[in-house]
This record gives structure tokens, C-alpha cells and sequence, in this order.
């Protein structure tokens, strides 16, 4: 069974709303979010979330580098299998913070991270499609989330099983 950490905006955890940006940076071991409705396409790829890490755009936009280094040094801990951060759909704070959080963990960590926006987050798409893998996702109330979640989780198994991805991150991603 492989382990998954989440990383959401406050939004996505269901801990505030677009103006509750100052949520400070916080871990559970409930699955919240996304997480559940991914519950199916992660027992399809022998995957389980152990840890559901978020915090507020607000927080992380006033000190990006603090935020990042802290759930890196959570990964490192925790010693998941693979971390997923998003979807962020059109939210382009949580999508920026989706993709340090990803480089972050692909470069200094030996957990692979997998990343997920709609494609309106044009500049970070753009910035990070060459460095993460960024699977396509919708908009905020667009149809595909099930295919967005279906897709991390199946490119998500392939990378923490250490399997050649390349076909599915032309299907998959940006």
C-alpha cells in the first residue's frame, strides 16, 4: 500500500474561504478535501492518504520559502510514498504554492510529487511543466475532476513504483 500525503489551500481542506487567507499551516491525519472523492482511484492504484497538510494562500504567499522548506521537512518526516498537491483549479495562489511545494519535493527529497491545475494557471504552468509533472485539471465547477483525480493517481503509482511515466505525461499533463 502506498502512502500519500495531500497538500491543499485552505479552500480544498475545507477550512475557510477565499477570504480566510491567513489559515496557518496545519497537518491531520484525516482525509479531507479532494481526498475523498479520490478514495476510489486510490484504492485502484493501492494508494491511501495518511496526512492531509494546508494552510491558508495568505500565509503562504507572505513567506513562500518558509512555507515550502515546512512541508518538505514534513515529507521527510513523514516518509510518504508520494504527495499530491491539488487540484488547485483556477486558483492561481494555490496553484503557485502546488508547484514550489512539488519542486521542492522533487529535488530534495527521493518522494515523488505530482502537481494539478486547470489551464488558467497559465505563468506557473508555464514556469513549472518542464520541471514537475502538472496533470490537467478543470476549472472550479467544470466537468473532468474525475478524470483529473483518476489521472494522479494512476501517474502517481507509476512514479512512486519507479516506472517509466513518459506515455502518460504526454496523455496526462501539460
Amino acid at each position: 500500500m502506498k502512502k500519500v500525503m495531500m497538500v491543499y489551500d485552505q479552500i480544498q481542506a475545507g477550512q475557510g474561504t477565499k477570504d480566510d487567507k491567513m489559515v496557518p499551516l496545519k497537518a491531520t491525519k484525516e482525509v479531507v478535501g479532494p481526498a475523498v472523492m479520490m478514495e476510489r482511484y486510490l484504492k485502484a492504484n493501492d494508494e491511501k492518504v495518511v496526512a492531509c497538510v494546508y494552510c491558508g494562500n495568505g500565509t503562504f504567499l507572505a513567506n513562500p520559502q518558509e512555507i515550502v522548506r515546512k512541508i518538505t521537512a514534513l515529507t521527510l518526516k513523514l516518509k510518504p510514498d508520494l504527495v499530491f498537491c491539488g487540484p488547485a483549479f483556477n486558483y492561481k495562489d494555490y496553484a503557485l504554492m502546488a508547484a514550489e511545494v512539488c519542486e521542492s519535493i522533487n529535488k530534495n527529497t527521493d518522494v515523488p510529487a505530482v502537481a494539478c491545475m486547470s489551464k488558467e494557471n497559465e505563468e506557473t504552468i508555464a514556469k513549472y511543466k518542464d520541471l514537475i509533472p502538472i496533470v490537467r485539471g478543470p476549472k472550479k465547477g467544470e466537468v473532468g475532476l474525475n478524470d483529473a483525480l483518476e489521472h494522479m493517481c494512476q501517474l502517481g503509482a507509476a512514479l512512486a513504483d519507479h516506472k517509466d511515466t513518459a506515455t502518460m505525461r504526454k496523455e496526462f499533463c501539460y
